[in-house]
């Protein structure tokens, strides 16, 4: 074969399956970092446009994400920068999971006290059940319930994208995921809003309003902003009290995972049922490493800056591969069980707020 022959063929391998196979694996490890180019470079851009619009407009940037995501979807026509999409919303959503490890401690979890956490274990049940009876209400799947239940109850986006990974795109669609996602940041929007003005109208002090923001707000950002606008010491036991639900994202994770059963229908055996996803155990042995060693400051500094990054790298590539019509055409019903576990969420940790603080 004449090296004419041999550049006919490399041109004529639209898919580049001759050229992989006979070069090196240093050229295959190239050509699979610029098959992934287009699609980051486009998440990039709109993930910056949207910290942007979140600096700017006082706008939660998982929203913004998700808004911007929705509106540049006739991107995902493209393609080319499928790959890159699909990298963003995998390897960027676990690893910003994984780096979410390194706000929390064990210590900080044991300083809210043993009444306060089983509250908040009791809380995210009944939460959890709440999206569960909303999904059943809307007439939609309970892995829908699961879903916005388990995002409600936990920390968001985080973990809406940690369940949905165990649900699996074959049994919830990515529209359903979607709006769950636009539902859970704005339900946090408006309780950071909300929450500080109400729970000055009940007279709650700093212990009990940094409880009701820790425990009813779903993002963590939102959260302690709600705490810190009631007041300083209600921000410090706003952000204890998240960070503790934020450290029960693992074990929540497993027995999801252990409720809803494999994908495939076939029967396993308990120890199947409880294997994980790596990142969700990568996240939990942070959470241990960080509680055993004292690292230097700017290590959570950069972990948190790192997890929210990737994180909503995430989001933004998953709503730009979402399809807007088939969105649209959910209806208000498909919002039902994220409504449903909002309003439980706050009725919850408000009454026990008020009743055991």
């Amino acid at each position: 074969m004449t090296p004419q022959d041999i550049n006919a063929n490399y041109i004529a391998d639209l898919y580049g399956e001759t050229y992989l196979a006979e070069d090196s694996p240093a050229i295959r490890r190239r050509l699979a970092i610029s098959a992934l180019f287009p699609g980051f470079v486009v998440v990039a851009i709109a993930s910056v446009a949207a910290t942007w619009f979140s600096e700017h407009y006082a706008m939660p940037v998982i929203l913004a994400g998700l808004l911007l995501g929705l509106a540049l979807n006739f991107v995902s026509a493209e393609p080319k920068v499928h790959p890159g999409l699909d990298f963003c919303g995998t390897s960027c959503l676990r690893w910003g999971i994984v780096l979410l490890g390194t706000q929390v401690t064990v210590m900080q979890i044991g300083s809210i006290g043993a009444l306060a956490f089983l509250g908040l274990v009791g809380i995210m049940a009944l939460v959890i059940g709440a999206g569960l009876l909303g999904a059943h209400w809307g007439g939609q799947s309970r892995f829908a319930g699961w879903l916005a239940g388990g995002a409600t109850a936990i920390c968001g986006a985080s973990a809406a994208l940690a369940i949905y990974a165990i649900i699996g795109r074959e049994r919830l669609n990515q529209n359903q995921f979607t709006l769950t996602l636009v539902g859970v940041a704005l339900a946090s929007a408006i309780a950071m809003s909300f929450y500080p003005l109400i729970a000055a109208y009940l007279e709650f002090s700093d212990r009990q309003a940094g409880f009701l923001m820790g425990a009813a707000v779903h993002d963590v950002a939102q959260a302690l902003g709600g705490g810190y606008s009631f007041s300083e010491n209600a921000g410090e036991v706003a952000t204890i009290v998240k960070l503790s639900r934020v450290a029960l994202l693992a074990p929540a994770v497993a027995l999801i995972g252990l409720a809803i059963g494999s994908t495939g229908g076939k029967p396993k055996s308990l120890l199947a049922k409880l294997k994980l996803p790596w990142f969700i155990l990568a996240f939990f042995a942070t959470v241990a490493i960080n509680s055993v060693i004292s690292a230097p400051a700017w290590v959570a500094e950069f972990g948190l800056i790192a997890s929210k990054a990737m994180l909503l790298f995430a989001v933004t590539a998953t709503a730009m591969r979402s399809r807007l019509d088939l969105l649209l055409g959910q209806g208000w019903k498909a919002l039902l069980p994220v409504m449903l576990a909002t309003l439980t969420a706050f009725v919850a940790s408000a009454t026990f707020a008020w009743a055991f603080l």
